[in-house]
């Protein structure tokens, strides 16, 4: 056991004015299990690029082990996958090698195939298996669960669990919760680390917020009773200072002096109770400082004039002479919540673009209702760049309202001035989303929208497609997603 000590750690961008860090604090023991979490544009991948000394920033990291980074950076990726194994970590022992091979479920042959010719999920195990070779190393694992299908989640979770000494930055409730023992979180206002999973930590989390907004409702209560009592106090002192020049109900002269001091006590006393009331607002100020703005979202589906929007029946897709998948049969009905399930490759998102009315080669029936109006997240942000108003502009959306979303999912308004292609990828897919929401549709087809956003934009999608209830065909591999929004699984 050694630790990983961080003192008054600061850093900001080239260019920025604001600091990702500030003063940041804390220990890592080199054997946990460690979660890493936050929302997107936190700082959590600069974090660990700040552990590999990436970037100059002041303060202080001290660590006696070194750090190694998942995902590697493949340069070539048309060479064997031995070979790449071989640039990663050139005095391995295979032994070894197969030794983790075996806990992922690859098979020895992918060594010797072009590493581009593995799937994405292969290739990811592959590269965890290389990371897991490496000794006497602290592991800093970047979001390994986006080119996962739901049972290779489930398998990495497992192996996980086996090991020690990582940060694991993932989004994925269930996949933290089986493989982690402590999770380090960058809140709005500090960085935090707790003991246990990420449900506890969660938990705890609902917890302090729920106790910081009943203190924050007394709190303003008391200010409110605090500013009447002012008011009153202030409109009093002010009417005795009045009666100086006048005469008592007897007819006889005042005591100007005595009058003077009186107003002069009230006076005071006014202005004791308004610096109360001040200090009152700044204590408040204090609270509520990693409450997460979470408001809701709004959806505005289309009725369509018939109950059934698509129907299926034994369809097959292929890609020239390749079956991708067979036999598919589902129909989606109004207020359905579809989840399309199955493992990487097996042909969920080529049934997605078959019902978008992209040109796919199939076999069987498709029945797709007339004017049915579609709004459609697509896997790839690739496309993104330029400014987000053009983009509302181009897509033919309500810019405030696009922006409006994009705000409580986390967007700070200094973000709406850059490039979309400096976002990082969560953003990114927050943008698709936002634009999916402005669209009026009768159905809504979400390929994998979740990878790379946060957790807490991820409970406030459940909420609202739970609250409004819209008719959504989806393929996500999140399993707590997929189990708490849909209503029926078709799994391909």
């Amino acid at each position: 056991m050694s630790l990983i000590n961080v003192t008054n750690l600061t850093f900001a961008y080239d260019g920025s004015y604001d600091n990702i860090f500030e003063n940041v604090s804390f220990q890592i023991d080199t054997d946990w299990k460690l979660g890493f979490t936050g929302r997107n544009g936190r700082g959590k991948t600069t974090f660990l690029k700040l552990l590999l000394g990436n970037y100059e920033y002041s303060g202080k990291i001290s660590a006696s082990v070194s750090f190694e980074y998942f995902p590697f950076k493949v340069k070539n990726k048309e060479i064997n996958t031995l070979d790449v194994i071989n640039d990663i970590f050139p005095d391995y022992l295979h032994w070894k090698l197969m030794r983790e091979f075996s806990l992922l479920e690859v098979s020895e042959e992918v060594l010797y195939r072009p590493f581009a010719s593995l799937s994405l999920g292969e290739q990811t195990k592959v590269l965890l298996a290389a990371l897991f070779l490496k000794e006497n190393s602290f592991l800093l694992i970047d979001e390994p669960t986006n080119h996962l299908d739901m049972t290779a989640r489930k398998l990495v979770s497992e192996y996980l669990k086996t090991k020690s000494g990582f940060i694991l930055v993932s989004h994925d409730r269930a996949f933290l919760d089986n493989c982690v023992d402590h999770i380090l979180s960058i809140n709005k206002a500090d960085i935090e680390i707790q003991k246990g999973n990420f449900s506890s930590w969660w938990n705890n989390k609902k917890r302090q917020d729920s106790f910081e907004l009943a203190e924050n409702e007394k709190l303003k209560k008391d200010i409110n009773r605090l500013s009447n009592s002012a008011k009153r106090t202030n409109n009093w002192s002010q009417e005795v200072e009045k009666t100086k020049n006048g005469t008592t109900n007897s007819g006889s002269k005042l005591d100007k002096g005595y009058v003077g001091h009186k107003a002069a006590k009230m006076m005071k006393r006014s202005k004791s109770i308004e610096s109360r009331q001040q200090s009152a607002i700044a204590e408040k100020s204090k609270l509520l400082k990693n409450i997460e703005e979470a408001d809701s979202l709004k959806i505005s589906q289309l009725a369509y004039h018939k109950n059934q929007l698509v129907e299926l029946e034994a369809v097959s897709v292929s890609y020239g002479k390749t079956m991708i998948c067979n036999d598919i049969s589902f129909t989606i009905e109004q207020g359905d919540r579809i989840a399309l399930i199955g493992k990487n490759g097996s042909g969920k998102s080529s049934i997605l673009k078959l019902i978008c009315g992209e040109a796919i080669n199939y076999t069987g029936t498709f029945r797709k209702g007339s004017q049915l109006k579609i709004s459609f997240v697509s896997q790839d942000t690739s496309q993104l760049q330029g400014n987000l108003t053009d983009y509302a502009k181009d897509n033919a959306i309500d810019e405030s309202l696009f922006k409006s979303i994009l705000r409580k999912l986390a967007f700070s308004r200094i973000q709406f001035e850059k490039d979309m292609s400096t976002f990082s990828g969560g953003q990114k897919k927050k943008v698709l989303i936002a634009k999916s929401l402005c669209e009026q549709a009768h159905l809504y087809i979400w390929d994998e929208p979740l990878n790379f956003i946060d957790v807490i934009s991820r409970i406030q999608i459940e909420e609202l497609l739970l609250e409004y209830q819209p008719t959504i065909l989806f393929v996500e591999h999140d399993k707590t997603f997929s189990g708490n929004i849909s209503t029926k699984i078709v799994n391909i």
